[in-house]
């Protein structure tokens, strides 16, 4: 899902400048082409502004509702963040508000545009114009604080990560720094930023590879997954992603004990514990460690973790190779969909 086609929402004056503005330019234009008696040609006028305000103005209103996406619709995933960053009763209720303020205006001009077409005087003609003005301006005005919550919002909604919630999904994990994003641009097209430091990763960086004629989409899931409520926005955009969204994990694997071994291990049981997903183990840096070392480990911890017969079999399966890893994924997913 993709929130970037959300337009920017403006404050209440900023939309009446506009409408008054644009209403004035066609009144002005019909001015100069208008014929006939002077009370004809003076009601023509208004009633081509006060028709050109009920467009503009219904027509922001309208839009704007209609651009949000209805969150009973969305998938688990984006319900769960929309619950997680935004007050959902307060959206429901701004975006109510825009409806409120489109169906009001078309009331008002309904109703204004009858009683100038029937003014007989002109000196009337003006005073009708200005009242459905005011009457309008104070409509805009009621929805102020909606339009100002709606645009903090939006501003949200464009940090949420544009995944595609229907496309074989892969999980990218592990402790900071062990190689998750190099995985990922190594098996798919993407580009995500690599340093030699802890906590690069600032966002969901993610890839695509094909296999035939299926996508299969890969998350990097940055963050150790501790408790949910001391995650920070990344981390628990991780651990949503991880629950709703993968179909397998790609757990990677550092044996050059920048963190210890045993945590390593640890978390892996965490995630196979929390999310219950099938997994696949990667070892990442092995230009640096050798295969020897690599195969070393493979077979003295499978054997001490043959309790755990999942984690011990995926030890032993465990590959180095990122072209063989994407056979693995390859054949999960198709696995998957049988």
């Amino acid at each position: 899902m993709n929130f970037q086609h959300l337009p920017r929402i403006e404050d209440f004056q900023f939309y009446l400048d506009v409408a008054f503005s644009r209403a004035s330019k066609k009144a002005s234009e019909a001015r100069s082409s208008s014929e006939g008696l002077r009370i004809k040609k003076s009601v023509s006028i208004e009633l081509r502004r006060i028709d050109v305000i009920r467009s503009e103005l219904t027509g922001v209103f309208q839009n704007i509702y209609k651009k949000f996406p209805s969150f009973e619709d969305m998938h688990p995933f984006y319900q769960e963040l929309v619950a997680l960053y935004l007050d959902k009763d307060q959206l429901k209720k701004s975006l109510g508000a825009m409806m409120w303020a489109a169906d009001k205006i078309n009331e008002l001009h309904n109703k204004y545009e009858r009683e100038i077409k029937y003014i007989r005087l002109f000196k009337d003609v003006n005073p009708r114009r200005n009242q459905f003005m005011g009457r309008v301006s104070s409509i805009v005005k009621q929805v102020k604080n909606d339009l100002t919550y709606l645009e903090t919002a939006r501003k949200r909604l464009l940090w949420f990560p544009s995944i595609k919630t229907k496309t074989y999904t892969v999980s990218i994990s592990g402790f900071p720094n062990v190689g998750k994003s190099t995985l990922l641009s190594k098996i798919t097209s993407a580009k995500p930023e690599i340093n030699s430091y802890a906590f690069t990763t600032r966002r969901l960086n993610i890839g695509c590879f094909d296999v035939k004629s299926k996508t299969i989409q890969c998350i990097d899931t940055p963050g150790t997954l501790n408790r949910f409520n001391k995650m920070n926005d990344i981390e628990k955009l991780a651990y949503l992603a991880i629950k709703y969204v993968a179909q397998i994990i790609v757990y990677v694997f550092d044996l050059t004990e920048e963190y210890p071994i045993s945590d390593q291990i640890k978390l892996l049981e965490t995630l196979q514990k929390d999310f219950g997903k099938d997994f696949l183990i990667y070892f990442s840096k092995s230009d640096i460690l050798g295969s020897e070392v690599i195969e070393n480990f493979k077979e003295k911890y499978s054997k001490e973790l043959k309790k755990n017969k999942e984690i011990s079999k995926a030890l032993k399966e465990g590959v180095y190779d990122f072209e063989e890893l994407k056979k693995m994924i390859s054949k999960s997913s198709v696995e998957f969909m049988e």
